[in-house]
């Protein structure tokens, strides 16, 4: 193929795949498939259901066993630790929690953009930020200018090289 030939059936490709878009519309479901499509979903969701409370199961039975053991063996243990609520749905709308209460989200998805005081969940400092105040070990300023020609205040080379300059 030439390079004339190789263009034009390239631009012949780009026309006539600009245009399928409106040959490729499909037809609206039927109600005998939407029916189908919302039995599959409600089956799916079913099954996720029960999934779910197979693996919670699973994971006390291991919990419990791995516990009873400590016990016999003199080990120290600490209380179970609460698994976090599920993230919010796909449709659901910004700033909605796992029980559906709508929150105004803000900055970093926190309430309102500012985040709870509290031991648990404290409110972080950064000089990056501007809300913690400079380091001790950071430097005042820029550095000062020394006269042309005067020694420099870092002395080169190893211990003995710079005894034997003087």
């Amino acid at each position: 193929m030439t390079t004339k030939t190789m263009m034009l059936a390239a631009a012949l490709l780009a026309t006539a795949s600009a245009s399928l878009p409106a040959w490729a519309a499909l037809p609206a479901p039927t109600p005998a498939q939407q029916q189908a499509a919302d039995a599959k979903k409600a089956q799916a969701a079913a099954q996720a259901a029960k999934d779910k409370e197979s693996l919670a199961a699973s994971m006390d039975a291991v919990s419990s066993r791995w516990r009873g053991r400590a016990a016999q063996q003199g080990w120290k243990t600490h209380p179970p630790v609460a698994i976090a609520a599920a993230a919010p749905a796909a449709g659901a709308p910004a700033g909605a929690s796992a029980g559906g209460i709508v929150t105004p989200a803000g900055a970093g998805g926190q309430q309102a953009g500012h985040l709870p005081a509290s031991p648990a969940n404290p409110i972080v400092e950064s000089e990056k930020w501007g809300t913690a105040p400079p380091s001790e070990d950071q430097k005042a300023g820029p550095t000062k200018a020394v006269p042309h020609g005067a020694e420099p205040t870092v002395q080169k080379g190893s211990p003995e090289n710079v005894s034997k300059k003087k």
